[in-house]
């Protein structure tokens, strides 16, 4: 049986029966991957702040195929069906492509959206298969929106699919930031375990002899060991958990897109290098390039590596704002709710 995540505390088997507009969000992790649940969080943040009319219903990715012909038996013209965003669209991941393909083209009646994604077919027969496959299932739906998070992606999915394509930051980058001044001490490697990893064994071994000589160095991930599964109801304290490590460390290095946010919403000062496919990259040059404590290398040499650490670590924070940034998917919404009124 399939759980309706309606609020926060609110756990329910089968949807609530009133008259409000409904957002339905499809897709959401319970994997502890925790860029993925800030994401989440961060949708439905978005949503109750801007849209408070709404009454914004979660569904867990595996609930998925239970929830759909509920969903569908009480769906009314103003109700918004949605999937989460992330890093996932492609096929390097394909039970999130599968499930995204599911949705998409069964509630084809409604405004859908493909919240702010980075998007990857391999060059290759696998890539090629699945692309012909996302594009069939995403043809069958006219009223599907495409979120792109980096302007690689944005074009990415204008050459793929026949849908329209709006261009927002990722999710995450809604959130408010935290200034707790706790004193910091260290550095942290956020570093990949998986296929989209890049950086050479070296690079990350000489960047902790330079940091290490002076400061503790610990290394984790934003994947975490434990618990195994998270929900709606757990996810906003582990995601304040990761926001309050990062706030004690002096410097950031990571392969991790998500990391690099949550070093710009605690003023961390992090350097960011590649994954298998650029959407890091993209998205700090499309969004982050003016953030002063964050910075992208692609480099190898030690001494230019060393120099922008130092440069890194000596930066004072200052504001930026990038919520205006999310005014297309803001309009999208709006004139749905107009066009329905």
């Amino acid at each position: 049986m399939a759980n309706f995540y309606v609020n926060t505390t609110e756990v329910v088997h089968k949807l609530p029966n009133n008259d409000r507009p409904k957002f339905y969000m499809f897709g959401v992790p319970s994997y502890t991957n925790m860029g993925d649940q800030a994401v989440s969080l961060a949708e439905r943040k978005y949503i109750e702040n801007e849209f408070p009319e709404y009454q914004y219903i979660e569904i867990i990715e595996e609930d998925d195929d239970y929830a759909i012909p509920i969903v569908q038996e009480h769906l009314q013209s103003s109700d918004i069906i949605a999937f989460t965003g992330g890093g996932n669209m492609g096929n390097l991941y394909h039970n999130h492509e599968e499930a995204r393909r599911k949705v998409f083209s069964t509630f084809v009646n409604n405004l859908t959206i493909s919240f702010p994604q980075s998007i990857h077919f391999e060059d290759n027969e696998d890539g090629e298969i699945e692309k012909q496959k996302s594009q069939e299932a995403y043809r069958k739906n006219p009223n599907l929106v495409l979120v792109a998070r980096d302007a690689q992606s944005f074009h990415r999915m204008q050459s793929t699919f026949d849908n329209p394509v709006i261009f927002t930051p990722d999710m995450v980058l809604y959130m408010n930031s935290v200034n707790w001044k706790f004193n910091r001490n260290g550095a942290l490697f956020v570093l990949r375990h998986d296929s989209e990893k890049v950086v050479k064994k070296s690079t990350i071994d000489n960047i902790k002899d330079i940091l290490g000589n002076e400061r503790p160095v610990k290394r984790v991930d934003t994947v975490l060991d434990e618990p195994q599964k998270i929900t709606p109801v757990t996810r906003e304290a582990l995601f304040d958990s990761e926001l309050e490590l990062f706030s004690h460390q002096e410097i950031i290095i990571t392969d991790r897109w998500h990391a690099m946010v949550f070093s710009v919403l605690t003023g961390t000062p992090c350097l960011l290098f590649g994954n298998s496919y650029g959407k890091g990259k993209h998205a700090y040059i499309d969004w982050l390039e003016h953030v002063d404590w964050i910075n992208y290398t692609d480099e190898t040499d030690v001494e230019r590596i060393e120099e922008l650490l130092q440069q890194l670590i000596s930066q004072k924070r200052h504001d930026y704002d990038v919520k205006n940034d999310f005014r297309q998917l803001r309009d999208l919404i709006k004139n749905n709710m107009h066009n329905k009124n």
